[in-house]
């Protein structure tokens, strides 16, 4: 038998090369996706990649940044800032809301030296959103740069950095674009780069160098291709932003926004001693909705009963000591949907049930509930 005849083919393989013009063309889209005049660079990895890159490429021991913390990654950001030699003054609020622009307004009152500030725009992990047009006024008013972390809310509410005065707007398509986890992007305004620029600490000839992609690809009228590009994840934000355009980002948003609703208005109707975990519905993430769990009762093992009967249904516990107490409803995506809520609540209410809070959980109530709120 030949060679030839024993070749394996598949589609996913012996692709020619994707050609830096149509690697442009997909970054042309991403950055009509934020209405954004800013250069915009897809970066080949995970959102931490220009997440982290954007950091260490305009931080240093000269700068002051106010690091807002109302989940996780805010504590992430302000390592990597400590790493970079920066003085950093923390603001953390309860992860049940959302800062404010006067907390902010605040801070710099008390600290007039800050010229960085670092904010995360959606919190998928705590569920709660935060007002980045009225923050974006306050950090204008006082000349600091502001980096913005959107992986969760691109898709599922407006990221508009131009607007917004964002300088540097990371975004990742896996969470409410629906698309890949593999490549990411980031908006980068004139004032970053020639901070980049200034910068002897930021990274040069570096995976986490932006500074290399714009000087040898952007400055260079992006004909030349740093590296060999992650084809399949490229083609497959390319097709994610084409299926949001073809929907329409403000139909992909009102998904979403239906989704958060209808899931909050289910969980209370559901009973069982569920609450929504962030107080206030206009503080609550579209792409996600947090819910606490009644009182000795474990999220963890709620939602391991829970997903016995479907392990696909969009839930997880929160992570470290949120196990105990927080259930994450991830319905971003393919997941923004009457179906995809309903089933989680059902899950949840037939889980509470087996855990003796029966009597208390209404399945019905739950399911009009979720068709009451979805807009």
């Amino acid at each position: 038998m030949s060679e030839e005849s024993t070749a394996v083919t598949h589609p996913f393989l012996d692709l020619a090369p994707l050609s830096a013009a149509r690697f442009a063309s997909i970054e042309d889209r991403v950055a009509r996706l934020l209405e954004t005049r800013q250069d915009v660079v897809i970066m080949q990895g995970e959102a931490l990649l220009p997440l982290e890159g954007a950091i260490r490429g305009t931080a240093g021991p000269g700068t002051t940044a106010l690091n807002v913390i109302t989940g996780p990654y805010g504590k992430t950001f302000g390592d990597w800032l400590r790493d970079c030699g920066a003085t950093v003054i923390d603001l953390a609020v309860p992860f049940h809301t959302a800062v404010t622009a006067a907390q902010i307004r605040e801070a710099f009152a008390e600290h007039p030296e800050i010229d960085f500030v670092s904010l995360v725009h959606a919190e998928a992990a705590t569920g709660n959103t935060n007002p980045v047009a009225e923050i974006g006024e306050v950090v204008r008013e006082h000349g600091a740069l502001f980096y913005l972390d959107a992986v969760a809310s691109i898709g599922a509410e407006p990221v508009l950095p131009d607007a917004w005065g964002v300088d540097l707007c990371v975004i990742g398509a896996q969470k409410a674009m629906g698309g890949p986890a593999g490549v990411s992007a980031v908006s980068v305004s004139e004032r970053a780069w020639a901070l980049m620029a200034a910068n002897p600490k930021a990274p040069r000839r570096s995976y986490l160098s932006l500074l290399d992609w714009k000087e040898r690809w952007v400055d260079g009228g992006r004909r030349t291709l740093l590296h060999a590009p992650a084809q399949l994840e490229m083609f497959a934000l390319e097709a994610c932003v084409e299926r949001i355009e073809a929907e329409g980002l403000e139909t992909v948003m009102a998904r979403h926004a239906s989704a958060a609703a209808a899931t909050r208005a289910g969980a209370v109707a559901l009973g069982g001693g569920l609450e929504p975990y962030v107080h206030d519905a206009a503080e609550a993430a579209p792409v996600a909705t947090t819910l606490r769990t009644p009182p000795g009762v474990a999220a963890s093992e709620l939602v391991t009963r829970a997903l016995a009967s479907d392990p696909a249904l969009p839930l997880a516990a929160g992570g470290g000591a949120l196990a105990e107490e927080m259930i994450r409803v991830n319905h971003y995506g393919a997941d923004a949907t009457v179906g995809a809520v309903q089933g989680c609540l059902a899950a949840l209410g037939a889980a509470l049930a087996e855990q003796g809070q029966g009597r208390n959980v209404d399945l019905e109530a739950a399911r009009r509930g979720v068709e009451a709120a979805w807009r």
